[in-house]
């Protein structure tokens, strides 16, 4: 459901920006152009969205709760 307010944590230190949770979940993450890691840009969305772009990523440094 929409508007689900979730913890959502990006290690940055696990990263590799491979941008797979970008490709999941457009509104919820983005590549920092100055790093080229993952950033959070909100923690409400689509919960199936956000949790694939979770499982997607293959470092997984991506946590969800919630």
């Amino acid at each position: 459901m929409k508007g689900t307010t979730m913890k959502i944590t990006v290690d940055p230190a696990r990263c590799q920006g491979y941008a797979n949770c970008v490709a999941a979940a457009p509104d919820a993450f983005d590549i920092d152009d100055v790093t080229g890691k993952a950033v959070l840009l909100r923690t409400e969305g689509d919960p199936g969205e956000i949790r694939e772009a979770a499982r997607s990523c293959p470092v997984a440094a991506i946590s969800v709760e919630g």
